[in-house]
């Protein structure tokens, strides 16, 4: 069935007025930010945009728009804006968890080392005084001389 040049005009207009809605954010329920949707929204059939169908240059303004939008860091698309938001979080604490953990291994091996030193201090400890005690060459120094101190008359 062929539609009047009104037709075809207004259709254009409900088509861009909806795209515009779409690329401001304001998505209905259900929708996101797609052809999918574009062609709900303006009530014409998704089959018009592709291919040399009548809407098809209005369907490559729309994505053209949209992957500028893309670029300049804007996401009309609530969902996708947090979709985009979460996975840059998820990757930010994944490089988190991953300098925790190399932090908790640098400590228990610094841990290790530590407690190695101690247990070898305490053995030399243990082999010094044993030493000492078997030698038994330990001379006692004579007791201090306590003596007063005359005034002068």
């Amino acid at each position: 069935m062929r539609i009047s040049a009104a037709q075809r005009a207004a259709n254009e207009n409900r088509i861009r007025a909806a795209m515009d809605r779409l690329l401001r954010g304001e998505m209905p329920p259900g929708g996101k930010c797609d052809i999918k949707t574009l062609a709900n929204e303006a009530a014409v059939d998704r089959t018009a945009f592709y291919g040399t169908r009548p809407y098809s240059h209005l369907r490559v303004e729309f994505e053209r728009r949209l992957n500028a939008m893309h670029e300049a860091g804007e996401i009309p698309d609530p969902r996708e804006a947090q979709i985009t938001r979460l996975k840059a979080e998820n990757t930010k604490l994944r490089e988190r968890l991953a300098q925790s953990e190399q932090t908790v291994d640098e400590l228990t091996d610094f841990r290790t080392q530590a407690l190695a030193r101690l247990a070898a201090q305490h053995e030399e400890i243990v082999h010094l005084r044993g030493t000492a005690a078997a030698a038994n060459h330990v001379t006692r120094l004579p007791a201090a001389r306590t003596t007063t101190i005359g005034t002068c008359s």
